[in-house]
């Protein structure tokens, strides 16, 4: 990648393989070399597409990945810009880098919601003990195993309830992988799930930081356990 001098960005051209993983990597790259800074404008979609060597729907499939990862915003009739805040989503960028890796991103995940659940433990209220309580009895009574919505609240309300500004900034990044491992579990086990968030719950409303580490570690790493068996198929 280089300057060119006239304000324009020039790309080394991208191979065929995995095209719209390296493209996200380009554009990040744009970004973390400090050769364009969050607010920055990027180049319009054609000149993207001249300096990558890529097709449009290959970019559009790129461009699409990072808006979801809130790394961009596209604005019609303006432009795509990254965004000013993008320093605050740390975990994005990395997930944008991992975006075919999918058992980094768990990984990822089980690093930040271990440590979140510990500070849960001491500072959750019983106002977020009741709300995660109604989300267990929710997946308890779901009858078509599709609760992956519920089962986000749940470890959204146990970030949230950690009350850290530091942190408040990777919980967005935090459901983006939920998001991203929850797609790829082809079954769900509704009575394991309700017994380990169950364990979880129990923990928290003890306000025991060490068992709630224990009892999420376990959960999270069958999740991890799923997914490995995911990539063996």
């Amino acid at each position: 990648m280089v300057n060119e001098g006239n304000g324009r960005i020039k790309l080394k051209s991208v191979s065929r393989s995995t095209l719209s993983k390296q493209v996200v990597e380009r554009i990040v790259q744009m970004l973390t070399s400090g050769q364009m800074k969050p607010g920055d404008r990027l180049p319009s979609e054609m000149e993207l597409i001249e300096d990558l060597g890529v097709s449009r729907p290959i970019l559009r499939e790129a461009l699409s990945a990072l808006e979801i990862l809130e790394i961009i915003t596209r604005k019609t009739r303006e432009g795509t810009f990254f965004n000013e805040k993008v320093g605050s989503h740390p975990f994005s960028v990395m997930l944008a880098l991992s975006a075919d890796n999918l058992p980094a991103i768990v990984e990822a995940r089980m690093t930040l919601e271990l440590g979140l659940v510990t500070l849960a433990a001491e500072k959750i209220t019983d106002d977020q003990l009741k709300e995660l309580k109604e989300t267990i009895d929710a997946i308890a009574n779901s009858k078509d195993n599709d609760y992956g919505e519920i089962d986000k609240e749940f470890h959204r309300i146990i970030a949230l309830s950690a009350n850290s500004t530091v942190f408040e900034g990777m919980i967005h990044s935090l459901l983006v992988a939920h998001d991203k491992t929850d797609r790829e579990i082809k079954y769900r086990e509704r009575e394991r799930t309700v017994k380990h968030h169950t364990a979880i719950y129990n923990a928290l409303a003890n306000h025991d930081p060490y068992e709630a580490y224990k009892q999420m570690y376990h959960h999270l790493n069958y999740v991890r356990q799923k997914v490995s068996e995911h990539y063996l198929v």
